[in-house]
């Protein structure tokens, strides 16, 4: 089971580091007219923040996983659509207890040995174990799962104690990283002993990474063919927190790719610049249904939803940039592509909420605040400071429309260290407007049901049987067979008003003399081509 302080981890580097999470909008890292592919040249990309540890199985932090990408590949690939297709695996099989992958012949380290099922089975017996506080662990593999290796057939065999609706997916995602790496995790943590693309040839912490693309490099994703032209041949990446210095930079040629999410973005649309757009979970609101709060109430919870009016809410925190959300899986590739939000969020309703109130028994005192039983109407409303003056105005909005109901609401900002006190259950609040950003259903689970903090990720105590119940039927079915039954389980969810995804932002990561795509929250390293002026 994840602790409190790994499921903040996953919410803070999912969803509030606005990295991205989709596929291409336009033409991706496919050439355009009178692109001529460029030999030798250097890919830079810019960063807001340093990724720290580079140790695959030790983070989750949005800025690392870009970096491991280049340094540690997975066993099987996923495309911006969602198709799988070959990694260090050449074929695999499984259902929702059992995955085997046959690991590609050829396969080498950083250091030029050969990687083995052995070392594989290692990878993601590691992150099954819960006593090596792998953030991955629950995420990509379940707790107590087996990694079994046949060295003789180049066969890894995994089999996880519960049901995984997406077992082969999931496992398959896991970074690996070489035999001498999982002896040595402080050299992991410096990127080495790695098995993709590139190897880290230079690290300044806080300013910038190389890393040097690996010219005996094979086993790229699918029927990856070697010398490819447009490849570059080096990869830096710049820490630039300031998005109109990472803006400027991109104009002037010194960047060739960076995400931008404020308005600066709008210089560059206006000159007709490279983009690729990909969404990702912004505004969700959940409430605390602990015991002695008012969101336990549904009466309650279905009436301050209808005070607000979502869809201004969301222009607000977006910025006028963002998109109604499509439910509570929001990165792309999702596996299940149902909008579960559509036509389910409450509509907006002042005397509807009003008057669900009054039948609640909330009275109006002569201060305007409401009262039951000699407790008044009083909340505190969280938001994510990191997003800067967009989540405080989307803030100030919902408290405006809530006093007019007759709440008393209190407004307070968080940092990521804020969000790890509500997540591990140690801090007050009734109503959080806090994004979480997970790609397949499986992993919304825990955060929804069961064990609530310190035993357990369930942070907002929800308790919905009806979601429960399709939970669990669906994680026995394999893959997409269960799609239905999962859309199901999250509608229920929105129907009672558990939580509510109202708006995704659409992320757009620019490029200047090169071509790239984006999946899972990252620019796809075998995409990026690099093109003459």
């Amino acid at each position: 089971m994840r602790t409190a302080r790994t499921t903040a981890a996953i919410v803070i580097a999912a969803a509030l580091g606005l990295t991205g999470c989709g596929g291409p909008s336009g033409a991706g890292s496919r050439p355009q007219p009178g692109d001529t592919p460029a030999e030798g040249r250097t890919f830079t990309m810019a960063m807001a923040a340093d990724p720290g540890t580079l140790d695959p199985a030790k983070t989750v932090l949005s800025a690392a996983i870009q970096v491991d990408r280049f340094l540690y590949d997975p066993l099987i690939q996923m495309t911006a659509d969602g198709r799988a297709r070959a990694g260090l695996a050449e074929k695999w099989q499984g259902d929702a207890t059992t995955a085997r992958f046959t690991v590609r012949k050829g396969v080498t380290c950083a250091d030029g040995s050969p990687l083995t099922a052995r070392d594989v089975a290692a990878n993601i017996a590691y992150v099954a174990d819960p006593k090596n506080r792998s953030p991955l662990t629950g995420l990509y593999v379940n707790p107590g799962a087996t990694a079994t290796a046949d060295a003789a057939n180049r066969e890894v065999t995994v089999v996880s104690k519960v049901p995984d609706a997406f077992l082969l997916r999931n496992v398959g995602m896991v970074p690996i990283a070489c035999g001498k790496g999982l002896d040595d995790r402080a050299s992991l943590a410096a990127g080495g002993h790695g098995t993709g693309m590139f190897t880290l040839t230079e690290s300044v912490p806080g300013d910038h990474y190389t890393l040097t693309r690996r010219k005996d490099y094979t086993w790229g994703p699918g029927a990856w063919k070697a010398g490819q032209k447009g490849l570059p041949d080096t990869v830096r990446v710049r820490i630039v927190p300031n998005e109109t210095t990472a803006a400027n930079l991109l104009l002037s040629g010194e960047l060739n790719a960076a995400n931008l999410v404020g308005p600066d973005q709008q210089r560059l649309f206006g000159r007709g610049q490279y983009h690729t757009d990909s969404a990702t979970a912004l505004g969700q609101m959940w409430f605390n249904q602990a015991p002695g709060r008012l969101g336990r109430d549904e009466t309650v919870r279905r009436a301050l939803a209808r005070a607000v009016d979502l869809p201004v809410i969301g222009k607000v925190l977006s910025s006028g940039t963002g998109k109604p959300s499509g439910g509570l899986i929001s990165i792309e590739p999702r596996a299940c592509k149902a909008a579960t939000a559509a036509r389910r969020l409450p509509p907006h309703d002042v005397d509807a909420a009003k008057s669900l109130l009054d039948a609640a028994g909330w009275r109006e005192g002569s201060d305007g605040v409401r009262a039951k039983g000699g407790e008044r109407l009083k909340l505190t409303l969280l938001y994510p400071s990191q997003i800067g003056q967009p989540a405080a105005s989307a803030a100030e909005l919902i408290q405006k429309a809530w006093r007019a109901v007759g709440a008393e609401v209190a407004l307070r900002g968080v940092d990521n260290m804020g969000i790890n006190q509500v997540v591990a259950g140690n801090a007050s609040w009734d109503v959080s407007v806090m994004p979480l950003g997970l790609g397949i259903p499986p992993q919304l689970r825990p955060f929804v049901s069961g064990p609530t903090p310190p035993h357990g990720t369930n942070f907002a105590h929800i308790g919905n049987e009806k979601y429960a119940a399709l939970a669990a039927d669906a994680s026995r079915m394999p893959g997409a067979e269960g799609c239905p039954t999962w859309n199901r389980a999250e509608s229920a969810l929105i129907e009672s008003v558990d939580v509510l995804p109202f708006v995704d932002a659409v992320v757009p990561t620019f490029g200047s003399g090169a071509r790239f795509e984006k999946s899972y929250a990252s620019i796809t390293p075998s995409s990026i081509r690099m093109y003459k002026d």
